[in-house]
């Protein structure tokens, strides 16, 4: 039997970089919870967090938006300018 190294994907080399990043769903799940804690929504109530790349002059560098989805309504959108790994439940406190 030989081993052939593996061959690298070229999709990696030439990712988007301001694709959203993915964040640890771990910590996504957690900032979901203190989404719908913070703002003692109901169980019908949908939560989204999205990390994005910013590349425009004075945006920061990367920022997670939460959305918050009641049936029937416009979704509300929260902005927090850090990494989802870095937000904390006080940040959430912060802009909600």
């Amino acid at each position: 039997m030989v081993d052939f190294p593996r061959q690298t994907s070229p999709m990696k080399a030439s990712a988007n970089p301001i694709a959203p990043r993915r964040g640890v769903p771990e910590k996504t799940r957690q900032i979901k919870a203190w989404v719908k804690e913070i703002l003692e929504l109901e169980h019908d109530v949908a939560v989204s967090v999205t990390e994005l790349a910013c590349r425009d002059e004075g945006c920061p560098d990367v920022e997670t938006v939460v959305g918050v989805m009641h049936p029937g309504k416009p979704i509300q959108t929260l902005r927090v300018h850090l990494p989802i790994s870095e937000i904390t439940r006080d940040d959430l406190i912060e802009i909600s």
